[in-house]
């Protein structure tokens, strides 16, 4: 590998993984409201990563697991999906007990009152921008710059599980972690990012648009 390609890969990290950490949404909230300016960063990173990919990298999307979904997609989409959502209660029934812990119902609060076409918007932008930002391309890139598929994923893994640490708190990083390395080791598998998006997306979806309207 060259030095230039060296330095590409640790940008384009940096773009992933440390930009959508630096809270960003606190300055275009000021000028866009909270409802769009929340958003607004994600979708702009997103952009200017596929960007990067294709004309500075000069890679196609496929190298970051963005490829054309089959119908294969979307049965492991429904079926790791429908185990994210269990998995998830399980450790919020059990886990959590066990632990002495609580979920921030604050936080939870926060997002479930909100109106339902912000919730779909959150569902999608975490479901798409996620998984590029923490799983695609770091996991990809990662790999390429240390031969090793074990670290890339760990290092993925870990970003994505700290990366809930601020808006939910130390218990959801049980519930965040679990998620991570269910949607982690299914992209390692089948490297169809379409499959991770849509796991994510019945994951949140169940959580924040299919319960609270039912209940």
């Amino acid at each position: 590998m060259t030095p230039a390609r060296r330095i590409q890969i640790l940008v384009g990290l940096f773009l992933a993984l440390v930009v959508a950490e630096l809270g960003l949404s606190t300055y275009t909230e000021r000028v866009f409201g909270t409802f769009v300016g929340r958003e607004l960063p994600w979708w702009i990173l997103v952009t200017a990563m596929l960007v990067y990919v294709v004309f500075v990298e000069r890679k196609s999307l496929g190298s970051i697991g963005l490829k054309k979904p089959t119908w294969m997609s979307l049965v492991w989409g429904i079926g790791a999906g429908l185990i994210l959502f269990a998995g998830a209660g399980v450790v919020y029934a059990i886990v959590f007990p066990a632990l002495h812990l609580e979920l921030d119902q604050k936080a939870a609060a926060g997002i479930v009152q909100t109106p339902f076409v912000y919730r779909l918007a959150l569902v999608a932008r975490a479901a798409v921008a996620e998984e590029i930002l923490y799983r695609g391309y770091p996991i990809e890139r990662i790999k390429e710059l240390t031969a090793s598929p074990m670290l890339a994923a760990v290092i993925s893994w870990g970003m994505f599980t700290y990366a809930h640490l601020g808006y939910w708190g130390w218990a959801q990083l049980l519930i965040a972690g679990f998620g991570g390395l269910v949607l982690t080791i299914m992209y390692i598998w089948r490297r169809d990012l379409a499959s991770n998006m849509i796991a994510h997306f019945i994951s949140d979806g169940i959580s924040f648009l299919l319960l609270p309207a039912v209940t």
